[in-house]
């Protein structure tokens, strides 16, 4: 028995995927994970998405589909998070290639599932900005999901579409969409977080951290993103609700513009023009600068005052948590010191580690009612 998972933004979607597979599926089950190569710039310095081109050791599933073994290496300065799910998660990853617009994804999806005969196909979106306009103030990212969307729902085979912890990712929040929620399908514990949980220690995904300590009952008011964007870690946070995919599509303006694309250049072209934006552009600009940063010593003398100082206004701002990435930010580090920083403030104060986020309240009132 076969399933198929198609990670709608990529990144921690992926690793969302592989806790959906065996919540409902059991442990025994490997879905096959389609998802983007498209990485935060500090695992990628290159703008955009990562195409099979884009790596060695690839292994083809379909003419179009290339799966992404635990050998695989992206072909420098090209970065990419997917060998090493590949290497510590039993799933099949393989490849969505954006390069070729919704033209191409609809036909690597119609590729893969003619190949593996999946007994189910889903949707998969952390967050839930697979369901934006295209015009809310909030929107960072929406090009990879709309992608996605587009692809989908021209792929003649049942495809249902599930939204993970919606507003975790801080694009749309948990009232923007609730209109359009469907049933609750899977709401996640802390024993689905088990097969990931490795994963969580590295991987840089806000929105799927933050999905897993909710599941794992952290609540709370977590900040994130350079710019400190509060997000609430509700009883909702954890739950899988599914969604009509041509009300997702209806709602969707940039997923219905881009169905005919045979490029990327042309999906994001319409994106600048529907949303004002291409995420694309930002990376762009954000590499640009990225290039002027030095990473210099962590020094915990300099770091845990600073620490100190950042969790007392954070207190007053009445946040409870926050992630490793906006701590990195907001101590002025550079995003390649983040593993430093994470391992130096566990060891320096375990009890306000709510794996994977920090605590900033004291520990008594962190923990309270988290599952360990």
């Amino acid at each position: 028995m076969t399933r198929l998972i198609v990670a709608a933004g990529g990144g921690g979607d992926a690793v969302a995927a592989a806790m959906l597979d065996a919540a409902l599926y059991g442990d025994d089950d490997q879905a096959v994970i389609l998802t983007y190569a498209w990485d935060r710039l500090l695992i990628d310095p290159l703008p955009g998405p990562r195409g099979a081109d884009d790596f060695t050791g690839l292994a083809p599933l379909t003419p179009a589909v290339w799966k992404m073994p635990a050998e695989a290496r992206p072909i420098a300065p090209a970065g990419s998070t997917l060998p090493r799910l590949a290497a510590e998660l039993p799933h099949t990853f393989a490849l969505i290639d954006p390069k070729q617009g919704a033209e191409g994804v609809t036909r690597q999806i119609e590729e893969l599932v003619t190949r593996i005969q999946p007994t189910t196909i889903d949707l998969l979106d952390v967050g839930g900005d697979v369901l934006a306009q295209g015009d809310e103030p909030t929107l960072k990212s929406p090009l990879a999901d709309s992608l996605t969307l587009a692809a989908c729902s021209q792929v003649t085979a049942p495809i249902r579409l599930l939204i993970a912890g919606p507003g975790l990712d801080g694009e749309l929040s948990h009232e923007d969409v609730r209109g359009v929620l469907g049933p609750v399908v899977h709401t996640f514990t802390a024993k689905d977080v088990e097969p990931v949980s490795s994963v969580l220690e590295w991987h840089p995904s806000e929105a799927t951290g933050m999905l897993a300590a909710t599941a794992r009952g952290v609540r709370g008011t977590c900040e994130i993103r350079d710019a400190g964007l509060p997000i609430p870690l509700t009883d909702e946070s954890p739950t899988v609700y599914a969604v009509d995919l041509d009300d997702a599509l209806s709602r969707n303006e940039l997923a219905r513009a881009v169905m005919a694309t045979a490029t990327l250049d042309e999906a994001e072209a319409l994106s600048r023009e529907i949303c004002g934006f291409s995420e694309i552009d930002y990376e762009r600009n954000k590499a640009l600068w990225l290039k002027e940063q030095r990473p210099t010593r962590l020094d915990p003398e300099s770091a845990l005052p600073q620490l100190a100082q950042f969790e007392a206004g954070a207190r007053s701002r009445g946040v409870t948590h926050t992630t490793f990435r906006h701590l990195t930010e907001a101590l002025n580090l550079h995003g390649s010191q983040r593993d430093d920083l994470r391992r130096l403030l566990i060891n320096h104060q375990p009890e306000q580690y709510a794996a994977p986020l920090w605590s900033i309240t004291n520990a008594k009132s962190t923990h309270a009612g988290q599952t360990p």
